[in-house]
């Protein structure tokens, strides 16, 4: 069965053919960097890092691009409120979403370009942009001409009628049309600035991905993907503004995942009830969340609560039984030269089979977990048999270790510190606060705090024990 994805844009599953054969050029709007991620951001990082994961298993090339968006409206109030400048603010937030994608099991991106370090290909584009007749100027700010671009709403099956008269949109007397949206914004006094050809200022939102994706990885896209939210308007402007330059389209395959609800509420600010990623892994392990995740098809709502995580604690327990019952019956098995026996090879080919089966279809990650459970159910058995070989546990392991390197429900153990290590970082330690060295000797201490090493200061010097 070959990949099946569902495209927003054509609402239908289509056969995935990149453009290069055994690459994918794959690029996913992340985050304005003002804070701190919350669960919501977290279900596209997870399941767009497992796309990645499974293209990598087809042996495709993965490009993996994630911009980070680090001058807007919101990162400038931050900043204000602070007492910041906005770079300073920015770095801070990039630095604790890496903690916590690092957190979540999650490999960096090919790479993450910002938007001010890119500031010259913007402003490019928006001039080619204009020089088409799809922008204007006007007092300093520059507008995208969206009733020149005849498909607007193409992506969220809008028209621009429909849009006028039924969505909220920022009052402007001086756009030529009230959805018309913002390209270049002029500074207001005190806001950091970059020179353009309209006066000081910096990019609106939109234009920020169409220039830093088509600078990137060319002028059409393997996939696109984000949150629901961002299907309009963020990439219905995005599809505006790159194919009004290149006539070609902005990406082959468009991926949107659903929306998160806390208790059966739409999460959102004034409800109160945003979870942040870096509180939720105090409270839950690494691998259950990532398990609550992908418990649900990407495309639909999931809802959280304690008890569904509480549910997905207890079946990622029962996957790793299996596999560490699995690893101390092979500790203990004898080598042997035997082959896999032909009725377990046909189990785990048809277990292995459903698996990939399901993850072709649309990326369907509930349906591929059952099948990992299929694998718990039968290796279960299997190591009930004294007379199990080493062939076959070895067999197990390895389909194991396929379907787990895709879905990363079970993540290894940290080695526990010797007794040697925690007196060196120790040692580290001392020496680093000495040289006032403090972010060493933070970063050491919650080093230790991490493997359970608690640190007491007494009248003889400093002392460790376990926790």
């Amino acid at each position: 069965m070959a990949l099946q994805i569902y495209n927003t844009l054509t609402r239908t599953k289509q056969e995935f053919v990149s453009l290069t054969p055994g690459k994918v050029n794959m690029y996913v709007c992340g985050p304005t960097v003002y804070g701190y991620i919350h669960i919501g951001n977290a279900r596209p990082v997870i399941f767009f890092d497992v796309v990645r994961s499974y293209l990598e298993n087809q042996n495709y090339e993965v490009n993996y691009v994630v911009n980070f968006t680090d001058v807007d409206d919101k990162l400038i109030r931050k900043a204000e409120e602070m007492g910041k400048p906005v770079p300073e603010v920015a770095d801070m937030f990039i630095k604790a979403y890496t903690e916590d994608l690092e957190g979540l099991g999650i490999p960096h991106a090919t790479a993450n370009p910002r938007v001010t370090e890119n500031m010259d290909i913007i402003i490019n584009f928006i001039r080619e942009l204009e020089e088409k007749g799809f922008a204007y100027e006007k007092g300093g700010d520059v507008f995208y001409r969206t009733t020149k671009f005849q498909e607007y709403g193409k992506l969220s099956g809008q028209n621009i009628e429909e849009l006028q008269f039924g969505i909220r949109i920022e009052v402007d007397e001086r756009k030529e049309n009230p959805v018309d949206f913002v390209l270049w914004k002029a500074a207001k006094p005190g806001e950091i600035f970059w020179d353009s050809p309209w006066g000081k200022g910096r990019p609106g939102w939109h234009i920020e991905c169409s220039a830093m994706s088509r600078n990137m990885l060319g002028d059409t896209l393997d996939i696109h993907g984000g949150g629901q939210d961002l299907q309009f308007p963020h990439h219905e402007c995005e599809i505006a503004q790159s194919e009004a330059i290149t006539g070609k389209p902005l990406a082959n395959y468009w991926m949107h995942n659903g929306y998160i609800n806390i208790g059966g509420e739409k999460m959102s600010k004034s409800l109160g009830n945003g979870i942040l990623v870096k509180d939720l892994l105090k409270q839950y392990k690494v691998e259950a969340i990532r398990y609550f995740m992908l418990s649900t098809h990407y495309r639909h709502q999931l809802n959280f609560t304690e008890e569904t995580m509480r549910q997905a604690e207890r079946s990622v327990e029962r996957i790793a039984n299996a596999v560490n019952n699995l690893h101390h019956r092979l500790e203990a098995a004898v080598e042997e030269n035997s082959a896999v026996t032909p009725e377990w090879a046909e189990k785990l080919e048809q277990i292995r089979s459903t698996f990939h089966a399901k993850m072709q279809d649309d990326f369907n990650t509930p349906d591929a977990i059952t099948a990992v459970f299929e694998w718990v159910s039968e290796v279960n058995g299997l190591l009930q048999l004294p007379e199990a070989g080493r062939a076959d546990l070895e067999a197990a392991e390895k389909l194991f270790t396929e379907m787990n390197g895709i879905l990363r429900i079970v993540l290894p153990e940290e080695p526990e510190l010797l007794d040697a290590e925690i007196e060196a970082l120790i040692e580290e330690r001392t020496q680093a606060r000495k040289d006032k060295n403090w972010a060493r000797a933070d970063e050491i201490r919650s080093l230790l705090d991490a493997q359970g090493i608690v640190l007491e200061d007494t009248p003889q010097g400093m002392r460790w024990r376990r926790k």
